[in-house]
């Protein structure tokens, strides 16, 4: 009786550590269910950059990628902006920032992120704060990351 009384402790007490162990535990990987926000600490041409996601069910369910001028007016909405930007580039800002979007959605990682021509500043720019909120969705940081601008000749 002895015997069974103590495998029958054992046994809870295996139970409870398994179960208590995997309670608060955060899954490599796995993203924590909230709205996570980065922006660039600069305006650019007089743009500011950023990114928004939702995580739902702990993966990624909506990206946004643009930018606004200090009036809050959103760069891809900008049509004199976008003929003027695809005429001398080939790409503009409401094509990029779907595509970029579009590709971390997709891969819920910063892996097969590709930047495109004519948009490789927006494009590294993109990939510095989606590495910034991948780390914040992680974590279950909502606060605003703001990431660090390089500066360019305006």
């Amino acid at each position: 009786m002895k015997k069974r009384g103590m495998f029958a402790i054992m046994l809870g007490l295996i139970f409870c550590m398994m179960v208590c162990g995997c309670g608060d535990s955060k899954e490599e990987g796995k993203f924590v269910d909230g709205y996570y926000t980065a922006v660039m600490s600069d305006y650019s041409f007089g743009w500011k950059e950023y990114v928004t996601i939702c995580v739902m069910e702990h993966e990624i369910v909506n990206v946004e990628y643009n930018a606004r001028n200090k009036a809050g007016f959103i760069k891809s909405w900008d049509s004199a902006y976008m003929r003027n930007m695809n005429s001398v580039m080939g790409i503009y800002p409401n094509r990029y920032t779907r595509d970029y979007a579009a590709q971390l959605l997709k891969t819920q990682s910063m892996e097969g992120i590709d930047l495109l021509a004519g948009a490789s500043s927006s494009g590294g720019n993109f990939q510095k704060m989606a590495a910034a909120l991948l780390e914040s969705a992680r974590t279950g940081n909502t606060e605003i990351q703001v990431v660090e601008s390089v500066h360019e000749e305006e």
